[in-house]
């Protein structure tokens, strides 16, 4: 069967589905799981809403701190907590029906392969288009441990389905998946320890921010750094990790979160001749377009950035490349804001400090404490801080966050460095309502 435009991935690739459809033209979705991709199903939205629950129950933990006195334990429910998340089901079936009443969509609820350039083989034959966009995103890593295939694990895809809280939860890895669902289930009540093959968590954070946060982590979970997993074994009902240099650490759950692979391999997408990176990314120009004629890609299988919001940016380029080919746009990555919500809440842009070392560039460095706010005294934060390194002019080079609301306060500087001059004259300039958080943004462009 010919379609117009095939997109596979039923995630960012959306975007470019509902352009095409309302132009009128006859487009084949692919997607073997639920609508909505990785970030509504498995990432992004159910990990927000457990870590929700975390936060609560830090709050009541802290609760004496501000005169209020809890008179008896919180108790914890762990179904109804994971139940909570479980609301993206329904999220995942509006959009599935939403296409399905598309007279210009065909949805494909299945795994596909391409079977040549612009071919792909599906349940009830080959289908094919001039046009075709991947967007089918990653799975999770699994790295090649000794008794791996011998060991129940789970990975982020498994453990947000779980029924029952883990007695004792052994992570292997220390990113930013790894801390979000460490803080969760230890707040729930697991014993969480988290094995790390770096000197830190977070290791892609500013070093600072990363060495305070691994800190703080330390008082919550059990952290082992320096902790190079190399093989698994089962004991009764004990789980069993060793490192290379004969460490060991043992739970009755085991978590992988040591990253993302592309599924490229899945679809066999070397029959298109698309070029493919040595990790399996397929590689595209400035526009989003591969080495092929036609073929787009967006997404983490582009392995540019591994974000939604960098994701819903793609699509949008791609979009306005493939209905206006005479006037094609490059997509614009700066300014590329990532957050962390685990405890504390990190939220960075730009260049880290070891980065510019490593670069060899000059920079100027400012940082200032929430605690030393009238708001961050109010809240009764002691560790968090934003800091900001510039250029001698002034010029914001990058900007990192640890503390409540990161997240949110980081859009501060996003706007000024997307869209305006990025001096911190602007900000500084700027009247700032007095006792709001944000005075601890202005307050570090002033220290620089």
């Amino acid at each position: 069967m010919k379609f117009d435009l095939i997109v596979i991935g039923g995630g960012s690739g959306l975007t470019v589905v509902s352009a095409a459809a309302a132009q009128g033209l006859k487009v084949a979705i692919i997607e073997e799981g639920p609508l909505g991709g990785t970030c509504l199903n498995r990432g992004c939205i159910p990990t927000k809403i457990l870590v929700h629950s975390a936060d609560v129950v830090q709050t009541i933990k802290n609760s004496s701190e501000f005169g209020v006195n809890v008179e008896c334990d919180a108790s914890i429910d762990f179904e109804k907590a994971m139940k909570r998340s479980w609301v993206v089901d329904e999220d995942a079936k509006k959009i599935e029906d939403s296409l399905r009443k598309s007279p210009n969509i065909t949805l494909y609820k299945e795994r596909a392969k391409f079977t040549g350039p612009k071919t792909l083989l599906v349940k009830d034959g080959e289908i094919s288009a001039d046009k075709i966009v991947i967007a089918a995103g990653t799975r999770p890593s699994v790295p090649p441990l000794e008794g791996i295939d011998s060991v129940p694990y789970m990975t982020s895809r498994e453990i947000l389905r779980l029924k029952k809280l883990p007695k004792e939860l052994l992570v292997i890895g220390g990113g930013y998946i790894s801390t979000e669902l460490a803080y969760f289930f230890s707040a729930m009540g697991s014993k969480v320890t988290i094995l790390q093959r770096n000197v830190r968590l977070l290791p892609r954070e500013d070093q600072e921010i990363g060495e305070k946060f691994t800190e703080i982590f330390s008082k919550h979970c059990e952290v082992k750094l320096n902790f190079a997993s190399s093989k698994v074994e089962k004991n009764g009902d004990k789980i069993i990790v060793h490192s290379k240099d004969g460490q060991k650490a043992e739970g009755t759950h085991l978590l992988i979160a040591t990253g993302r692979t592309s599924n490229s391999d899945i679809l066999e997408v070397e029959k298109t001749g698309v070029a493919l990176n040595k990790h399996g990314y397929v590689e595209c120009d400035e526009y989003m377009q591969t080495n092929v004629d036609g073929i787009w890609v967006l997404g983490d299988i582009a392995g540019k950035y591994l974000f939604k919001h960098s994701a819903n940016l793609e699509a949008e380029t791609v979009v306005r490349n493939i209905f206006n080919p005479g006037n094609k746009i490059k997509v614009d990555y700066s300014a590329m804001p990532h957050a962390v919500f685990s405890f504390p809440q990190i939220a960075g842009v730009g260049y880290t400090e070891q980065e510019l070392k490593e670069k060899e560039m000059k920079y100027l460095s400012g940082k200032y404490m929430y605690k030393n706010s009238g708001m961050g005294l109010a809240i009764g934060e002691k560790e968090g801080f934003v800091k900001f390194l510039t250029d001698y002019d002034g010029k914001i080079l990058g900007c990192h966050i640890m503390g409540p609301e990161a997240s949110t306060l980081i859009h501060e500087v996003l706007v000024l460095m997307r869209t305006g001059s990025n001096y911190l004259g602007d900000i500084t300039r700027t009247i700032h309502i007095h006792p709001a958080l944000s005075e601890v943004v202005e307050r570090a462009a002033r220290s620089v």
